[in-house]
């Protein structure tokens, strides 16, 4: 067993970055259109199609939280796979169709057709801000697994000798942290290993879908799945060839895990087994249906049947992946909990259970398996970050430049614009990635918190777009900022009791929770005896917490009820703007 990366390991992974860039040098050459580099001239293999849409949604996020919840929380997000086969009948027979018929490089096209232009740059916009948000987020969790793996958050190289020793910040002094990319000190260059790791990913994954589009997109996350499910069941191998067997797999509830019932009345239960069905379901139904990344692809088949063939083996493959990530996690509790001295000091197999993953795969697996693993890893954030950059790019496109006349007036300068605007929204990504740090919570909470919180409000735009006939522009904008409202309030419910007490003088116990005191684990003190505070382990510093009187589960469900009735209740009140009108879902 080897201690961190081998050589052998960076090679395999240098060898498959340099693999994904030949690869998008290649469809580029083969490019001739815009339409071929959006949607690959709607001819692609659904096959192909719907393996590439599960390896964009499922990303680093998922590769790394599903492990970690299953370890350190418990295994009932499992029960979200029941939700498949109806997420498949209400994507596949209630949006597909509609959106076959049109044909448009742009989703939000069609909520011009019939709410007006406002509702299409609305639509056009939230959606970039969140998937924009989303792929900065996935770039600073796949490097902070990287130096787990590494086992080191920086690097110190001495100019004079020109040696370089590796560092943790927990090991640190306060005052050698950076919080930046680098940091002189006299003869010594500190170089922060996440900025560095967040620079390498963004520039691997943008090169290849600056190059080669869609197809490029689509062929390279195929391979990207093959690499994500392979190393999965080698952690899988690994672990039950170490323990003799698989006694790993769980025959009861174990200790380390949280109380996930049925269902409860306290909103404040993080996990419960209804709460999972309605928040999965809300999620990939609105995802499905509501955005561009998912559109595009459906668009790039032939016809609606097709289509469908796509988002079959989209969920079917998802549903095999995620069960894997799920076992991974119970094997990783089973290994770790017999082996505690595979563990660093200060490393919990409940508050880092999302450290595990890429602790194991660095320290435990043989020479050669990391590296392919850990090529899985990365594999997952590029697979993310070049459909984002690509739909991103075709939304600025589509909707923005080409709407109010911006278009070139040659299709080869078309294309040449695109492929300069996926490199720049690239740049903006791998930039503003560095921000991620300053949100709490574990991966899969962070991912709720941030990534998905315009998924319900867009998704609510299409309904009232397709099925809602007497829906008015104005009605659907105060849904939208009412149902964006709700989701941010769920999210952040936490801080904002903080605010509320701190600059209000609520009593947090108006909301049924209070503040907390955190206690140090390294001296046993309170850490402010004036006030309670906790330190924020991303940023060192001592804040004010308390806990989120409404579990994160509730945002896309609560926000998408409160967008509907809202929408509905005032389009209903306001005078009716063309009753012949006809709504896209209408036959020509």
């Amino acid at each position: 067993m080897g201690r961190g990366l081998h050589w052998i390991d960076w090679l395999i992974i240098f060898l498959y970055a340099t693999l994904t860039i030949l690869l998008g040098w290649f469809y580029s050459r083969r490019q001739k259109s815009t339409e071929d580099y959006f949607v690959g001239s709607g001819e692609m293999n659904p096959l192909f199609v719907g393996v590439s849409l599960f390896a964009t949604l499922l990303s680093t996020i998922s590769y790394l939280s599903m492990p970690g919840e299953a370890a350190g929380k418990g295994p009932v997000t499992l029960l979200g796979l029941l939700t498949y086969p109806l997420i498949f009948f209400i994507v596949g027979y209630g949006f597909i169709p509609i959106y076959m018929r049109q044909r448009a490089t742009s989703a939000y096209e069609l909520l011009e057709q019939r709410l007006g232009l406002s509702i299409r740059l609305l639509g056009a916009t939230m959606f970039l801000v969140l998937r924009l948000v989303w792929m900065m987020l996935l770039v600073y969790l796949a490097a902070n697994a990287m130096t787990v793996m590494l086992g080191a958050d920086y690097w110190v190289i001495n100019t004079e000798t020109w040696s370089v020793v590796a560092g943790q910040f927990n090991d640190a002094d306060p005052s050698t942290m950076l919080p930046g990319l680098y940091r002189w000190e006299a003869s010594e260059l500190r170089i922060a290993a996440v900025p560095v790791i967040v620079i390498v990913t963004g520039i691997v994954s943008v090169t290849y879908t600056t190059l080669g589009g869609l197809r490029a997109v689509v062929m390279t996350d195929f391979m990207q799945t093959v690499l994500l499910f392979g190393g999965a069941l080698l952690v899988l191998a690994t672990v039950t060839w170490n323990v003799g067997g698989l006694s790993w797999i769980p025959t009861q509830w174990h200790e380390n895990w949280d109380s996930q019932p049925l269902f409860s009345t306290d909103p404040r239960t993080r996990v419960t087994i209804v709460g999972t069905f309605l928040s999965i379901l809300t999620w990939y139904v609105a995802t499905s249906a509501g955005d561009q990344t998912s559109v595009q692809r459906f668009m790039a088949t032939r016809d609606a049947s097709t289509a469908r063939r796509a988002l079959m083996t989209q969920l079917w493959v998802g549903a095999t992946v995620v069960f894997t990530l799920h076992l991974v996690g119970m094997a990783l509790l089973a290994f770790f909990e017999t082996n505690p001295s595979a563990l660093p000091d200060g490393m919990g197999l409940k508050t880092d259970a999302d450290k595990l993953f890429p602790r194991f795969v660095s320290f435990e697996l043989p020479i050669g398996v990391s590296g392919f693993v850990v090529a899985a890893m990365f594999a997952a954030a590029m697979s993310s970050i070049d459909s984002g950059v690509n739909s991103v790019t075709a939304v600025v496109t589509t909707d923005f430049l080409d709407r109010f006349g911006r278009k070139s007036e040659s299709e080869k300068g078309s294309l040449r614009s695109a492929k300069f605007l996926a490199l720049t929204i690239g740049i903006i990504v791998v930039v503003g990635s560095t921000y991620m740090k300053y949100i709490p919570g574990n991966i899969t909470a962070v991912t709720a918190k941030t990534a998905n919180l315009f998924t319900s409000p867009i998704f609510a735009l299409f309904f009232f777009a397709l099925f809602v006939r007497f829906a008015h522009p104005v009605g659907v904008w105060i849904a939208t900022i009412c149902g964006t409202a709700t989701a941010a309030a769920i999210a952040f419910s936490g801080p904002l009791v903080v605010f509320l007490a701190t600059y209000a003088d609520v009593d947090p116990q108006v909301f049924g929770v209070e503040l907390m005191t955190q206690i140090d684990p390294g001296t046993g003190e309170e850490l402010v005896r004036s006030a309670v505070r906790e330190v924020n382990p991303k940023t060192g510093v001592a804040e004010l917490v308390a806990r989120d009187p409404v579990s994160f589960q509730w945002i896309g469900p609560i926000s998408l009820l409160v967008n509907l009735m809202v929408g509905v209740s005032v389009s209903w009140l306001l005078p009716r703007r063309n009753p012949n009108a006809k709504s896209p879902n209408t036959e020509a």
